[in-house]
């Protein structure tokens, strides 16, 4: 039985490892990918009625240098995404993120638009088009959840 525990533990231990290097290499590659420093700023992921928003803003507003990546970073994201190019994700993410395909399908359905905001900035994502709802919803879930966001996984009021 001491020996069942050790090895439950064991593999407990290895899931836990495997799950703190995920997250510690797409953070490396999210860093290389968009150009500013992970810890320093902070990620959140909304999904709304009419679709949703990615929000990154820097956690020190002296912190010129990572406000100004956040700023080239998003407008670029906005425009690649709107031409269902959805390179960034798969490489910080590495495997396929859900919802890319059908947002890449029925990209000309869905509206990308930056917003700068205090400390950062917005990507709003905006669509009529049921299925490509529930790709953006699908995209942002997984967001939330790979990156521990803690933001809510259902859909909340536009701020």
């Amino acid at each position: 039985m001491h020996e069942l525990i050790i090895s439950a533990c064991l593999v407990f231990s290895v899931a836990v490892s495997a799950a703190q290097d995920h997250h510690g290499q797409m953070t490396a590659r999210g860093a290389h990918a968009m150009g500013f420093d992970q810890e320093k700023t902070t990620h959140h992921f909304y999904l709304h009625e009419g679709g949703g928003a990615i929000e990154v803003t820097v956690k020190d507003r002296k912190d010129l240098a990572n406000l100004e990546a956040i700023r080239l970073h998003l407008p670029q994201i906005a425009k690649m995404f709107a031409a269902g190019d959805f390179s960034m994700p798969h490489f910080v993410h590495a495997p396929n993120v859900p919802g890319t395909e059908g947002m890449t399908r029925l990209r000309d359905r869905i509206a990308y638009a930056y917003e700068e905001l205090p400390g950062g900035g917005r990507v709003r994502v905006t669509t009529r088009h049921a299925r490509a709802l529930q790709a953006v919803h699908e995209f942002l879930k997984y967001q939330i959840t790979d990156h521990k966001t803690g933001d809510p996984l259902h859909v909340t009021r536009v701020p």
